[in-house]
């Protein structure tokens, strides 16, 4: 290929077209892949997908073929190159899924993917360790692309650790589910995989006494002879009031001056001499007569 895209394509078209019908298919690895996995349908179930009417030949793959097509040459090639990712599809009758033939197939889902996997989102992760969080209890996912996942590593807030067994749950996929003896911050760590969950309401303090209240600063105010005031009722008027007198009442809230501020020094730099801020003004009144005047 003379294209510069060579050095990152992770497979060389040749010039073989392949004008035939075939129904594409997911690969082995192409199941435990996020781009595809779950896509393929079951045949028990539902139908399977449509037909396809073209395909280029493919050689010297690399990466994860994660479909397959004619006589299970490479369809859908993904592979990372450097710090980027790239996909060849070898087909351009994708469009016959989103038409319908032969009741057609995912089409919008797995071009959906493609971008976002390509656009490293972090959900479409060939590596990834993440949990959902019910009340105390969380579901923890790891999806692996080879081998079998390990004891899961789980520290609590107060660092005790937790380890638990992983149940395969669908191809690549393994899940435990975890009840947590409190809220606070989770640490998760499978492998060389690590991932964190919070448990809990986002501000525990503030969910145990969510109606407004004066009496938790009674015993502050009571002292100042001050009070508290509800909105609802109106906007109090504000009032000056001396040390010591009462500072609440029925519509009112006092604020007591407290003069709490001090002055240190003062200094004040001439920025120019007299004579010199005289000169300058006297320049610029001569310059500007003289412009106005030969107008």
């Amino acid at each position: 290929m003379a294209s510069p895209l060579a050095r990152v394509l992770p497979a060389a078209p040749t010039a073989r077209v392949l004008e035939q019908a075939f129904r594409p298919k997911v690969t082995a690895l192409g199941q435990r892949h996020p781009v595809t996995a779950g896509l393929e349908p079951d045949q028990t179930d539902t139908p399977a997908w449509g037909s396809w009417l073209r395909q280029i030949e493919l050689t010297s793959s690399e990466g994860h073929v994660v479909m397959q097509g004619v006589t299970e040459r490479p369809l859908l090639v993904l592979n990372r190159v450097a710090e980027g990712r790239v996909a060849l599809l070898a087909s351009d009758h994708a469009w016959l899924w989103s038409r319908g033939y032969q009741g057609g197939g995912p089409q919008l889902e797995l071009l959906r993917r493609l971008a976002h996997w390509m656009m490293k989102e972090p959900e479409l992760g060939e590596e990834m360790l993440w949990a959902e969080a019910t009340g105390q209890s969380m579901q923890i996912f790891r999806r692996r692309m080879e081998g079998a996942a390990g004891p899961l590593v789980i520290t609590a807030p107060d660092g005790e650790e937790t380890t638990q067994m992983m149940q395969e749950t669908a191809p690549g996929l393994w899940e435990a589910t975890h009840i947590a003896a409190g809220p606070g911050l989770y640490r998760l760590r499978e492998g060389e995989v690590a991932a964190v969950i919070g448990l809990g309401p986002a501000a525990p303090r503030e969910f145990q006494q969510t109606i407004a209240t004066g009496a938790v600063l009674a015993p502050v105010l009571q002292p100042q002879r001050g009070g508290t005031l509800r909105i609802e009722d109106g906007l109090p008027r504000l009032r000056e009031v001396k040390p010591g007198r009462p500072a609440a009442g029925r519509d009112w809230i006092g604020l007591t001056p407290r003069g709490a501020y001090e002055t240190v020094s003062v200094s004040q730099i001439q920025l120019l001499p007299v004579w010199l801020s005289l000169l300058l003004v006297t320049g610029f009144i001569i310059a500007g007569w003289l412009r106005e005047g030969r107008r």
